[in-house]
């Protein structure tokens, strides 16, 4: 394909569905166009999942996190199944968030962005169009968006119906997640409504419970000397998935009275995967005239020959707030991949947040075949990048992570050592292995110590080699 001039891609007229005019990639195959016609029709009369507001109040929030006033904590599901969405599920996962956020705000000192990689995280990218076992081809599992996981032939039919469904999922799920913060589960005043019962068992328990300790004593301090403090009781919290299925996307791009523009209401925060990132490609055409805050995943083949005219074409105005660019390099890679990008991007003055996600770059598979990541990779690869920032003069900005709040065994390493033989334990993950909670309290304890200087200090109790 002959790639567009940038002048060309800008100036066009856009729309909703001007992305049909560029190659789509990673999209399912309908088998009915009428079928998929009538779904998407029925999809664009029912209600947003968010507010043009909300949207537009995250995006002021991020523009404040590129001059350093906040910092962006993203996380959840790999692959959201229709099958979770239910109140302990929903709940453990912002508890998780609300307890990474709280040792977040403690040890930075900083407002903390929750976004949660839920209510729409229902689509995957895969490698390969299609499954072979035993000799048998299917198309592959594209998350329940698309298609089911069970490996037969009506189960792996794209359905568009299931966009229906996966409209109902989210609207379920942001209803029960806005009824929790409203109603005081995010108060910090307290945190332990958010204690998850197993987590009695980490070694990061005791530490984590002084450190919720100090937080309460603090408060109660300041309303001893001012009375009731307003602010405390809530947070602020928003979704995000990656906008992988362009007619979903489409459907849920609306225009709103009092602003200018279209949104696509279907999250406060889509993004762009490495897969679908091609300049000239469908993703990037439809992203581009959309007013939401995006991102884009970024690898480590991106060259900055390839970067600049994608932020260029992202965000033509250069708008505070609009592009987040989440490196996800790997953690033997990332010291030569990402550097030249910084110094590009900070040598043309371009507004980004940069963000880290040192999940997707450290993927592997055990002997059995069994998809994993070290923790002591997800780690180093979040080290390297504090340190790389800090060389560079430029900021890390947020966090991007998946992980959950079940009792799961998928990645190794980490509190308590997991190793290969505890993933058959409780590996419950459809498609990407998450971190589980304590995983993820020992990530944001390891910010807060590199932001304060402390690289060599580690969790009480923990060695290097855990």
């Amino acid at each position: 394909m002959n790639q567009p001039s940038l002048a060309s891609m800008t100036s066009d007229t856009w729309m909703p569905d001007s992305w049909h005019r560029r190659t789509a990639l990673q999209q399912p195959h309908y088998e009915n166009a009428d079928e998929l016609a009538a779904a998407c029709r029925a999809l664009a009369q029912l209600p947003p999942l968010v507010t043009s507001w909300e949207v537009l109040g995250l995006k002021q929030m991020l523009a404040e996190a590129q001059v350093g006033q906040r910092f962006l904590l993203q996380g959840g599901e790999c692959a959201e199944s229709f099958a979770d969405c239910q109140s302990p599920v929903i709940s453990n996962r912002l508890k998780v968030l609300l307890q990474m956020s709280l040792v977040l705000v403690h040890g930075l000192q900083k407002p903390i962005i929750r976004v949660g990689r839920f209510a729409g995280q229902y689509a995957k990218p895969r490698s390969s169009d299609t499954e072979t076992r035993d000799g048998v081809s299917l198309p592959s599992f594209r998350g329940d968006l698309v298609n089911g996981p069970e490996f037969t032939a009506a189960a792996r039919r794209a359905d568009p119906q299931r966009m229906l469904q996966a409209h109902a999922h989210s609207a379920l799920t942001m209803n029960f997640v806005r009824a929790l913060v409203d109603d005081g589960f995010a108060d910090l005043r307290h945190p332990e409504y958010w204690n998850l019962a197993w987590v009695e068992r980490s070694p990061l328990a005791a530490e984590y419970r002084q450190m919720v300790r100090a937080i309460g004593d603090s408060l109660r301090f300041m309303e001893m000397l001012a009375g009731p403090i307003g602010g405390f009781n809530k947070a602020d919290f928003f979704t995000s998935h990656e906008a992988l299925l362009l007619d979903y996307e489409q459907a849920l791009t609306r225009q709103i009275p009092r602003h200018p523009g279209w949104f696509n209401l279907s999250t406060h925060f889509p993004w762009i995967g490495m897969r679908t990132a091609a300049l000239d490609g469908a993703h990037v055409e439809y992203f581009r005239g959309i007013r939401n805050p995006i991102a884009v995943k970024i690898g480590p083949s991106v060259t900055p020959q390839a970067l600049l005219p994608l932020i260029d074409v992202l965000n033509a105005e250069d708008e505070p707030g609009r592009l987040t660019l989440i490196h996800r390099m790997g953690h033997a890679r990332i010291g030569t991949a990402l550097p030249p990008l910084l110094a590009a991007v900070k040598r043309e003055g371009r507004r980004v947040l940069w963000v880290a996600d040192p999940m997707h770059g450290n993927t592997e598979s055990t002997s059995s075949g069994r998809k994993t990541r070290r923790f002591d990779n997800i780690r180093a690869e979040l080290d390297q990048a504090l340190d790389i920032h800090a060389a560079e003069g430029t900021r890390l900005g947020g966090v991007h992570l998946e992980l959950t709040g079940e009792d799961v065994t998928e990645c190794m390493g980490g509190a308590r050592d997991l190793s290969e033989s505890d993933l058959d334990r409780a590996y419950k993950s459809m498609v990407d292995p998450r971190l589980n909670y304590e995983q993820s309290l020992e990530l944001a304890m390891l910010i807060v110590r590199k932001s304060r200087g402390k690289a060599g200090a580690m969790p009480h109790g923990l060695t290097r080699g855990s």
